[in-house]
Parts: C-alpha cells; structure tokens; sequence
C-alpha cells in the first residue's frame, strides 16, 4: 500500500480535544473526547456515550453535534483518550462513517505506539481498498 506522505498537525486541534478529555470525560460514561476542525474555521468537540450495550464513540457524537451547530463540512478530525491516553485511532466504524460523509476528510493519529506524537493522514489511507457506500445505492451512475 502506498500512501501519501503525511500532512502537517493541527496541534490546536488535538489541545482541543485533550482539554476536552481532561474537563468533560468523568467515569466510565465518556472516556474519549474528539475535536474537529470545520471548513470555516470553527472547532467542533464532543465526548463519547458508553453504555455497555455499545454506544457511539466520540467521533460519532461529533458527526451530530456539528449538524446540530450547521456544519456539514469537516476537514481534520482527532481522538483524545481520558487520563492522559493520548491520541486514539479511529475504530473501524468511525472510519467507514467519516469517509462515507466527508471523504476528503484527514485524520490526526499517533505515529506507532507514541500516542504523543501525531501525524495526519486522509482517511482513505486508514481504509484502504473501502466500500463506499454512495457507490451501493440503486440509481447511481457507474
């Protein structure tokens, strides 16, 4: 797989979201913060809403959040763990459901395992080979 070379880190981002995670993330209900940057500038956070029966991860939350607020257009998004974690990965459905609505979207994670230390990558480097779901539907062009 080849991929493109990292883009630079938006560090006011992922001091979002970690002051999110230090401020917000109490017990085991919400224990990862996400922060996001809109096309207009704006930063958008959230917290994640565990329950053992599943629940949306924080990147979820924010997809809603930033709809509720009237942004539709996301360019950057991060993950921040509580106590001090550091930046978390994506899960698997986090990445199907960010690049089905914004895929030209970048994502900040950790370079190896140095949750500290972050890099930026499109999300079609962290889904490679994906099903786009737009491509599924009945009377789309092909």
């Amino acid at each position: 797989m080849t991929t493109a070379p990292p883009h630079s880190v938006d560090h006011e981002l992922v001091q979002a979201a970690t002051d999110i995670a230090r401020t917000r993330c109490r017990g085991d209900n919400h224990t990862v913060a996400a922060a996001a940057r809109a096309r207009d500038g704006r930063i958008i956070t959230a917290v994640n809403a565990y329950h053992f029966t599943g629940g949306p991860c924080a990147e979820l939350v924010l997809i809603g959040t930033a709809a509720a607020q009237g942004v539709y257009a996301l360019d950057t998004i991060v993950a921040v763990g509580d106590r001090d974690r550091g930046i978390v990965p994506p899960c698997g459905r986090c990445r199907q459901v960010l690049l089905d609505y914004f895929p030209a979207i970048e994502v900040i994670v950790a370079v190896g395992d140095r949750p500290r230390t972050p890099r930026t990558l499109p999300i079609t480097d962290l889904l490679p080979e994906s099903y786009v779901w737009a491509d599924q539907q009945l009377g789309t062009a092909s």
